[in-house]
């Protein structure tokens, strides 16, 4: 019965395990550029002392769905997403560079060009700056323009350029802030990455599809849970046999 409790249990927590990926990605349904998690259970023996006696399902992350989403136009000045490949360089709370696809920007009291979850945009030369201004302008090779305040309206100022880069996919993690790494500490700008100006992505996440799955979960784990149940009364029945013997 032992073998029977241990594939049940394992089970369950690994369809536990996939149940938390899975609602994660539900709970980023509309978070701007947010890439959906891919999980797998892959079979996997059990080794001990002699040859592999069972085996027990384990929840696998096989990597990150990086398909679009769909794009919205928005007409904010300070909204942008990729139009294509590519992922807008950012600033993590460690002072290391880090990737995102999320391009909901804001200008903080200070003057500093930051993300909707307050990362700093990385600029040419590092975060990015901007002086006070009347309006401003991202163009689609990430330069970013402004009117200064008080300017008349024929004189602008080229301040800085978004650092846009597009790394290998294989290479691509992210970490507990929701936002992608590299193994490289920094990696190369990518003139031929764009932005759709005034527009936002949205998540791309099919919500049907994670309902659905959330669904087949619970019943998954449900039955791993009846078979501890009868594995126990299974033992209950054969400990009663051995008394009557």
């Amino acid at each position: 019965m032992d073998r029977m409790m241990y594939v049940a249990m394992s089970g369950a927590r690994q369809v536990m395990l996939k149940q938390a990926s899975n609602s994660h990605n539900l709970a980023n349904l509309n978070t701007n550029g947010f890439k959906a998690d891919i999980d797998n259970f892959k079979a996997m023996p059990v080794y001990g002392p002699g040859m592999p006696g069972r085996v027990y399902g384990e929840n696998h992350r096989s990597g990150i769905d990086h398909s679009p989403g769909q794009l919205i136009s928005t007409g904010v000045p300070l909204d942008v997403a990729l139009d294509g490949d590519g992922f807008i360089a950012v600033q993590d709370t460690d002072g290391s560079e880090a990737y995102t696809r999320n391009g909901s920007l804001r200008v903080t009291e200070q003057g500093l060009l930051v993300t909707s979850s307050g990362q700093p945009v990385l600029g040419e030369g590092g975060p990015i700056t901007l002086s006070p201004y009347d309006s401003i302008l991202i163009g689609r090779d990430g330069t970013v323009t402004i009117q200064p305040l008080g300017q008349d309206g024929g004189e602008l100022a080229v301040l800085d350029r978004i650092k846009l880069v597009n790394p290998e996919r294989d290479e691509i993690k992210r970490n507990e802030r929701g936002l992608f790494t590299t193994p490289n500490e920094e990696e190369p700008a990518d003139a031929e990455v764009k932005l759709a100006t005034e527009s936002l992505e949205t998540s791309n996440v099919n919500s049907i599809q994670a309902l659905v799955t959330m669904i087949e979960l619970s019943r998954q784990y449900e039955t791993q849970v009846k078979m501890m149940s009868t594995a126990k009364e299974n033992d209950v029945s054969a400990a009663q046999l051995l008394k009557i013997s």
